[in-house]
């Protein structure tokens, strides 16, 4: 069960880079740093796209409109880090780990 738990922890850390990579990526995008005409770029911005929105969506939804300014993948991070610091231990906890 602790392997099952430790690689939970694993996927969420991993999730918690993509979200870092797919922020840094679209300020990026919005400072003409990069060229969404490459298409590298484009796959790479398709496929960060494909694997966070589903998770930001909802959180979007729910907080106010901060005039342009998105705190959701911040938002997320913090649900992220709550789950790996209260919520895995505690179930290890259940199970004698």
């Amino acid at each position: 069960m602790i392997e099952l738990l430790n690689f939970i922890a694993y996927v969420l850390q991993l999730y918690v880079y993509v979200l870092i990579a797919a922020a840094i990526l679209s300020w990026l995008i919005a400072f003409n740093v990069v060229n969404m005409r490459n298409q590298f770029v484009a796959g790479l911005v398709q496929l960060l796209y494909a694997i966070t929105e589903p998770v930001l969506r909802p959180i979007r939804n729910l907080l106010p409109n901060l005039g342009g300014v998105d705190i959701s993948p911040v938002v997320v991070i913090l649900i992220i880090i709550f789950i790996q610091s209260v919520i895995l231990p505690n179930i290890a906890h259940l199970f004698g780990y």
